[in-house]
């Protein structure tokens, strides 16, 4: 497990070990694919005269300053997160990594991820720890009730469900 450092970073600094590796994936291509093709378009544009009018050209430099902050953040962002590769002692309550299934006031049931800020996909069920309705979840059990602000008022849930799977079989 990677140690947190003390840059004073608000964000939540947790991250599951798929969420890790899709970071570093996201670095290696924009780093040793991405960059090298659109710096050489860039190189390729040059070539062909005045750079003032040469719409590749400026797309270009436009393109590599937009890989390069995004290789700084990826690269921080990277040095600054906690990897949780390990289950919870209690998997009988609701921590960091767990699917979660809960059941709406009219019956419906929607099951959901905790996961890091870094790597929530609503498409994918992956819900932000500092999302209202996990907060509201973490460190609950089976069959509790939770009431949570949103946008739309207040909502309640009932947890009918909490699986942990072993870390890099999630998904």
């Amino acid at each position: 497990m990677s140690k947190p450092t003390g840059s004073g970073n608000a964000r939540p600094r947790y991250i599951t070990p798929e969420g890790e590796r899709a970071l570093r994936d996201e670095l290696q291509y924009l780093w040793k694919v991405k960059r090298p093709e659109v710096t050489q378009a860039v190189r390729e544009a040059a070539a062909q005269g005045d750079r003032s009018e040469n719409a590749e050209y400026i797309y270009g430099k436009k393109q590599l300053r937009e890989i390069d902050r995004r290789v700084r953040f990826l690269s921080k962002r990277l040095d600054e997160l906690t990897v949780v590769d390990r289950l919870p002692d209690d998997q009988s309550r609701v921590y960091f990594g767990a699917w979660v299934t809960v059941e709406h006031e009219n019956g419906d049931e929607q099951s959901f991820r905790i996961v890091g800020a870094d790597e929530f996909d609503l498409d994918r069920g992956y819900l932000s720890l500092n999302a209202p309705i996990a907060r509201a979840l973490i460190g609950k059990r089976l069959d509790d009730e939770v009431s949570v602000k949103t946008p739309e008022g207040w909502i309640t849930l009932v947890i009918t469900d909490i699986r942990y799977e072993p870390p890099g079989e999630a998904g």
